[in-house]
């Protein structure tokens, strides 16, 4: 009974192993996806569009202060 039982635990194991998938090769040349490239254009547009609404309220800011001591 137990060489049966060893026997059906070896035999999952190497199921088990042999079922793993083996990993890809390295593509010979990097091809360079799309996507990211794309993504970056429009945070660097909302980025810029922050920037603006920053120093429009600093001018404002600015104006109030100055307005305020006169």
């Amino acid at each position: 009974m137990s060489k049966i039982l060893a026997t059906l635990i070896a035999g999952l194991f190497a199921a088990n192993v042999f079922a793993q998938a083996a990993a890809p090769a390295a593509p010979a040349t990097p091809a360079t996806p799309a996507t990211p490239a794309a993504a970056a254009k429009p945070a660097a547009k909302a980025e810029a569009k922050m920037e603006k609404k920053a120093e429009k309220k600093a001018t404002k800011k600015a104006e109030k202060k100055a307005d305020a001591k006169k």
